[in-house]
């Protein structure tokens, strides 16, 4: 995308062509001006247009150019805080509305993608979560009892089963989610663009927001070339924020994330690694995930941005952990390449802003915005449609604050993954 064969790798390169559109020329009116072109604008958009609302979505680059075009696929159920912990972080209330809203949140898009019909290699066999030593076992037995107590469908597997599940003998077990997924997510991310044309909303790409000011009757969203009056706004811009909304993203500390995805494998390694083709990641402080994609490559990822000297050093331990993990496929080679970046609060959970009187945004996804985002633009639907106040929302209101040390700390998480890969670990 852009020229950059790193921005979007494998899924570029097999994701259906997003809807035609042009930049914003002139002035436009709407009901609703949504400034993103990810899961949670395009969700928004779709869900009013389908309601009759009328929507104009301005996306600075292109449909799905930030984490939803670039992340690794999985469609993860709750966060990544433990369920137990959620109501201390956010209340009673809140804690348990959230829980239930997310835990929800891989069947509402799998049935957004059912009714629209989005091609987007969908398989709904759920996620293993891949226990690394005796501390990740723990981890999983925990996070497993947690849901479980809420009725969660969820599965402890002990060794012999999560060898048998994926193939390999390199974890002391796995939690399996079977309410989770795996997509093609750029694919997810344009088939919802498509959805939201047919339902009547207006999409402008390249065309971002400079500014925005109070009118008489409500907004004026301004951007190079041209002007959107609307009633209300929708922030959807998340971790890839700049300009008049930047205060998003300087909320979120950055945490580099790059995938590799292999050619193709053998049919025999096809039929017996990861036959269920669930998606799995591990416990490690420095995570990897792994899945396989339509046509049977392997994407393997984890922390890391593929620049500078991290670029030699993370596809060379990728080469290392992939053998480790997987010693039946041996040496293969990598088709693509890419890495994007995750936005991380402060506290692993998201937000909801309301940057002036219908101004609001949801944000803050830390590496599980497939469900989220699209739960959340819903969510925004149904509160602007007057479906749901500003208390039945998943979440309080906050503002947004960056953290201390932003700056420092995202360097410092860049340079810590080239030490931990080049250090030698396996995965």
């Amino acid at each position: 995308m852009l020229n950059d064969p790193r921005s979007h790798g494998l899924w570029e390169k097999t994701a259906p062509a997003a809807p035609q559109t042009a930049s914003l020329q002139g002035a436009a009116k709407a009901d609703v001006v949504i400034v993103g072109g990810g899961y949670t604008g395009l969700s928004a958009a779709l869900h009013l247009a389908e309601a009759g609302t009328s929507v104009i979505l301005l996306e600075a680059r292109e449909i799905g150019f930030g984490g939803a075009g670039r992340n690794v696929g999985l469609i993860n159920a709750g966060m990544w805080v433990m369920p137990d912990d959620l109501p201390g972080e956010l209340g009673p209330v809140y804690g348990e509305r959230l829980l239930d809203l997310l835990g929800n949140g891989p069947r509402t898009v799998m049935d957004l993608i059912d009714r629209h019909g989005i091609e987007c290699e969908l398989e709904r066999q759920g996620t293993l979560h891949c226990a690394v030593g005796t501390a990740g076992r723990k981890e999983i037995e925990a996070r497993a009892e947690q849901w479980q107590r809420r009725g969660a469908p969820v599965e402890l597997l002990d060794e012999a089963e999560t060898e048998h599940k994926i193939a390999t003998r390199a974890y002391q077990g796995a939690l399996l989610d079977r309410r989770a997924g795996t997509l093609q997510p750029l694919a997810y991310a344009r088939g919802l663009a498509h959805a939201a044309v047919k339902a009547g909303a207006v999409l402008h790409t390249s065309s971002p927001v400079v500014s925005y000011d109070k009118t008489a009757n409500g907004w004026r969203v301004v951007t190079a070339e041209g002007s959107v009056d609307a009633q209300w706004i929708v922030v959807a811009t998340d971790a890839y924020s700049h300009g008049p909304f930047a205060a998003v993203r300087e909320e979120q500390v950055h945490l580099p994330y790059f995938n590799f995805a292999t050619v193709p494998l053998s049919d025999n390694l096809r039929k017996s690694i990861l036959t269920e083709r669930q998606g799995c990641w591990d416990t490690k402080e420095v995570l990897s995930s792994f899945r396989m994609d339509k046509a049977g490559r392997m994407v393997f990822g984890s922390v890391g941005a593929l620049r500078g000297t991290g670029l030699g050093i993370h596809r060379a331990w990728a080469q290392r952990a992939l053998k480790a993990i997987f010693p039946q496929i041996g040496d293969i080679a990598f088709e693509s390449e890419w890495y994007g970046q995750i936005g991380m609060t402060t506290n692993a959970l998201p937000r909801f802003h309301k940057f002036a009187p219908g101004v609001i945004g949801f944000s803050g996804y830390n590496g599980r915005g497939i469900s989220p985002g699209t739960v959340f633009g819903k969510t925004i639907a149904s509160h602007i449609l007057g479906q749901m106040s500003e208390e039945e929302l998943p979440l309080p209101l906050t503002d947004p604050q960056a953290p201390a040390f932003r700056t420092l700390k995202e360097a410092w998480y860049e340079a810590g993954a080239q030490v931990a890969h080049l250090a030698g670990a396996r995965f």
